[in-house]
């Protein structure tokens, strides 16, 4: 029999939409016991979250959060707010008893982070925060065949995160549209927008970052502020680039920008092994690449006239995830990545089993950007407390 979980989400933007579509899709396609119920959802425009509930099918609606997570017929608060609400409203949330989903970057900074971190663990609820990259069936794969042994002791990890939409110097800062570039709202830039995806995959497939070398960069420094009309410093790093030590004796190296003309949503990501190595372009998501110098059962190199890259195109049933969608050779896209997350969480539900990442798990994330904006200031090396 199916187990309701009635949701409450807070937010109606980009991240609203794909969560909510999530929610309808992932009982359609995984077989979970429990459900999700939408119960409510919440922003402050009356109007606009109105519109928006009738149009996702939403039962209800608030214009305050708080009352939403007062109310006794919600089970769980997905938050896709902007990055400075987080933190009040999942130690709210936590407080209440409610399950927790929230949107990443976790937090502003790590002082709130561990506070949000603490606050989850306190109370003892059922957490995760959206890092759905992990659930790109070929990213999964890579993780598989980390798992596997198939890279054998690793080198090198290599990140690229790439955008060009904050190119030209008349688009404004702040507002509901584009806070993410501004500090007061956002926190970071990149570093925690993009290189916050990066580095999670990072530490997901090659264990932890020990520390950090960065430089960063703001390529316009004043823009106008959507809600003031006024002129004014801009405060987030619009480029990040760093190198990373990994706790396994490997080295990494990151890069992301929004001023890479042609580049919308250009995520990499390559581990070099001793015995293997992976690749992956969110530009061509169905796609791994995988080079295979040693076998990892017989430990035997592989005969030279068969050795090079190949190009698993991951889409077969014995693939992550894909056994719940199309046939073999049909792909799925970006909103997938959310309903297999969903399903994920909803599985660890089921089966006792939390899902990651966690809020503890996002904090690891949390410190590495902490690090590299510092790093970026003094000028220096970075150790990871």
């Amino acid at each position: 029999m199916s187990k309701p979980v009635r949701v409450g989400l807070i937010g109606y933007g980009f991240m609203g939409r794909t969560h909510s579509n999530a929610y309808r899709q992932v009982g359609k396609f995984f077989d979970i016991e429990h459900t999700p119920v939408l119960q409510a959802c919440c922003a402050r425009s009356e109007d606009k979250i109105k519109d928006f509930a009738d149009n996702w099918g939403w039962e209800s609606y608030e214009t305050d959060w708080r009352k939403l997570i007062e109310r006794d017929d919600i089970d769980l608060i997905d938050i896709t707010t902007p990055n400075n609400s987080h933190h009040d409203i999942a130690i709210a949330a936590a407080e209440a008893g409610k399950m927790v989903l929230c949107e990443k970057p976790l937090a502003m900074n790590t002082a709130e982070a561990v506070a949000m971190t603490d606050a989850i663990e306190k109370a003892g609820v059922a957490n995760m925060v959206w890092f759905n990259y992990r659930r790109v069936p070929a990213i999964t794969l890579a993780k598989q065949l980390v798992d596997e042994k198939r890279i054998g002791r690793p080198f090198h990890y290599r990140a690229q995160y790439l955008q060009d939409w904050t190119i030209a110097e008349d688009v404004p800062q702040g507002g509901a549209t584009l806070w993410r570039l501004d500090a007061k709202v956002a926190g970071s830039g990149v570093t925690g927008d993009l290189l916050a995806h990066s580095i999670d995959s990072a530490i997901w497939l090659n264990g932890p970052i020990t520390s950090v070398s960065a430089a960063t960069e703001t390529f316009i420094k004043e823009r106008v502020h959507q809600e003031t009309g006024e002129k004014t410093k801009v405060e987030i790093d619009d480029a990040c680039m760093f190198l990373a030590r990994f706790a396994n004796g490997s080295m990494g190296t990151f890069e992301s920008s929004r001023y890479a003309r042609g580049r919308k949503n250009f995520n990499t990501f390559e581990l070099n092994g001793e015995d293997g190595s992976v690749y992956f372009d969110l530009e061509d998501p169905q796609i791994l690449q995988y080079f295979e110098y040693a076998n990892p059962t017989s430990g035997k190199k592989v005969e030279d006239h068969v050795t090079g890259w190949r190009r698993i195109h991951v889409t077969n049933f014995e693939h992550p995830y894909m056994d719940h969608w199309w046939v073999p050779g049909c792909t799925i896209g970006y909103e997938h990545t959310f309903t297999n997350a969903l399903a994920d969480f909803f599985q660890g539900l089921d089966n006792g089993k939390p899902t990651q990442p966690d809020f503890r798990a996002a904090l690891e994330t949390q410190k590495v950007c902490d690090a590299v904006l510092q790093s970026a200031k003094d000028g220096q090396w970075v150790e990871i407390a």
